[in-house]
């Protein structure tokens, strides 16, 4: 039987597995027959007829890179947050700009207004050939034909969204454990969404765009949606498409066990056994990252480095890592809400040991919470002990007060705390923190969702969830004993009745 909900998904299938064929063949246009020097020379170009996209792109977080949180008020975004792995873009933005939709971006006096610095070819490449080296402040490689790229421009795909996206934290699958090259050319067991000769989606078939603005948000994700499905025939209304129920509804399961299942969704997430395992796809991720050990060098004075089964374990300039395949996920209560530890913050400890980057909100008995799958990024970053706060260190570049030049942490935390203008007491230490991160991608077929008896044992997946009763899960000893208790006498009392009936039977047969 075709239910509604099956019918807004074929759209959205038929939408978004095709890929849009261009009405407009850009090599014929006047304006881009012409060789371009630099990336902002293309940009004038495209606006030139794109009359409002630059307009647009200026109000994104992908361009300020920068969030007001509505709930907490606490102002996010890339340069405003720090993180367990490269720890913050403050100090480094000619670095971490390679990642940045435009062009020039380098100190604090970049020119956020400008129309030029926008960077159409990023998002917008066909070729495979444009590409943005870390250092160069978000401009392209000298050797990119740029009069080839903007000629061939033409939807994002999986490649241009990925580029950064599977690539954060400063390598394939380093950040997410669900976003890495895998998915560029996925299969139908690694995600039955973007599969290459299959659903085929896109990035943009879910995170849909309106002037530019994507949907979906690390900062303050989705947790739960009420409210039905809501894609409509090929088109998307205003609401966040990135969740699971904006196609496949309130009632998803539509087979025999559907009560069952259906009832499941009340109180755990899609994510949770429609994603069985992370970096699952041939691509390890990386568990931890320890900063402590950063500054060995070889014997010709470079940063050493050391790889395991080709994943890289030791970096001089950044120290250890750790690495983990198609493992199991982390399980949480979540809500939605999502606060941060921000730079001028007191650390605080959890019970667990770890100074929390970010917490993530929910309880049981909130009413609005899911049992969420996560990954947990832990770390070892620099603090400063006096003041108890976590600190900005100038990593990059070919100055001396660069961590990578000098490998002198106290030189390196002072460049960094002064371009934050925060203050510094000139004392470094360690200190341990972890970071997580919602699982949303790599969605495997039905027929490979986490099974019954994965969750439904004694050290079963959900065995660290609290407020939940999860049958089979748990051994309670008095609850057993009574039960054993009540066999016990009932077995007694057959085992009389039986004994009643057989001498009341040969009494009446001797009467």
């Amino acid at each position: 039987m075709i239910t509604i909900g099956k019918v807004a998904l074929l759209y959205v299938l038929i939408s978004g597995s095709a890929q849009a064929v261009s009405t407009a063949d850009h090599s014929k246009f006047k304006e881009l027959q012409q060789a371009f020097a630099t990336g902002p020379d293309v940009t004038k170009a495209c606006i030139k007829c794109h009359t409002e996209a630059a307009k647009q792109i200026h109000k994104t977080k992908h361009w300020t890179w920068e969030f007001l949180n509505p709930d907490n008020k606490q102002r996010l975004g890339k340069r405003n947050i720090l993180n367990n792995f490269c720890i913050t873009p403050k100090s480094n933005f000619a670095y971490c700009s390679a990642c940045h939709i435009g062009y020039g971006w380098k100190d604090e006096n970049f020119d956020f207004t400008a129309e030029q610095n926008v960077d159409c070819l990023v998002c917008h490449d066909t070729t495979g050939e444009y590409s943005k080296p870390p250092g160069n402040a978000g401009h392209p490689k000298d050797t990119v034909d740029l009069t080839y790229v903007a000629q061939n421009v033409g939807k994002s795909s999986r490649d241009t969204c990925g580029a950064c996206h599977f690539y954060g934290g400063g390598g394939n699958g380093v950040k997410h454990g669900d976003l890495d090259d895998s998915l560029a050319v996925a299969d139908r067991e690694l995600d039955v969404h973007m599969d290459a000769v299959g659903a085929d989606f896109t990035c943009s078939t879910c995170h849909k765009s309106i002037e530019h603005d994507v949907a979906g948000s690390r900062y303050t994700p989705q947790a739960t949606d009420t409210g039905d499905y809501h894609v409509h025939r090929r088109e998307y209304d205003e609401e966040n498409n990135a969740h699971c129920r904006a196609c496949h509804g309130n009632e998803p399961h539509e087979k025999a066990d559907r009560f069952r299942l259906n009832h499941h969704a009340n109180k755990i997430a899609c994510q949770t056994c429609h994603i069985p395992r992370i970096a699952r796809g041939g691509v390890a991720t990386r568990m931890t990252w320890d900063w402590s050990t950063a500054g060995r060098l070889n014997e010709n004075g470079d940063p050493l480095q050391e790889r395991v089964d080709g994943n890289l374990v030791y970096h001089g300039k950044r120290g250890n890592f750790t690495y983990a395949e198609d493992i199991n996920p982390e399980y949480i209560w979540f809500n939605g809400g999502v606060r941060f530890h921000l730079l001028n913050e007191k650390i605080k400890i959890n019970e667990d040991g770890y100074v929390p980057i970010n917490d993530f909100e929910g309880s049981p008995d909130d009413g609005k919470s899911r049992i969420w799958p996560v990954k947990v990024f832990r770390g070892v970053q620099p603090y400063d002990p006096v003041r108890g706060t976590l600190v900005v260190p100038h990593t990059t570049g070919l100055n001396e007060d660069a961590y990578w030049k000098n490998f002198d942490w106290e030189k390196a935390i002072t460049a960094g705390m002064l371009s934050a203008g925060e203050p510094f007491s000139g004392k470094v230490d360690f200190i341990k923190t972890q970071m997580s991160w919602p699982i949303t991608h790599m969605v495997a077929p039905a027929e490979d969702a986490v099974a019954c008896h994965e969750c439904h044992s004694k050290q079963g997946r959900l065995k660290d969830i609290d407020g939940i009763y999860i049958p089979g899960s748990e051994e309670y000893k008095r609850l057993d004993q009574l039960g054993w208790a009540i066999a016990l006498l009932t077995l007694i009392g057959v085992v009389i009745h039986g004994l009643g009936r057989i001498i009341s039977f040969y009494w009446n047969k001797r009467s």
